[in-house]
């Protein structure tokens, strides 16, 4: 009994990562060359620019966590 379960379990991860890759496909299809480098380019630019350090200037003008 535990080994139909293990089965369909597997068997329903199988169709539902099938279906996520579908979707992602179908939605990238859309899209020129261009577009895609482009989209690609600014959204590393937002990360990058989220994820950057402050400024030396910035980590002073948080107020020191008291105890």
């Amino acid at each position: 009994m535990r080994w139909k379960l293990v089965g369909l379990a597997g068997l329903a991860g199988v169709a539902a990562t099938g279906v996520v890759l579908a979707r992602q496909h179908r939605a990238s299809r859309h899209y020129q060359p261009e577009e895609l480098r482009e989209r690609l380019h600014r959204r590393l630019a937002e990360v990058s620019a989220a994820s950057a350090p402050p400024s030396p200037g910035a980590a002073n003008a948080q107020p020191p966590r008291g105890r």
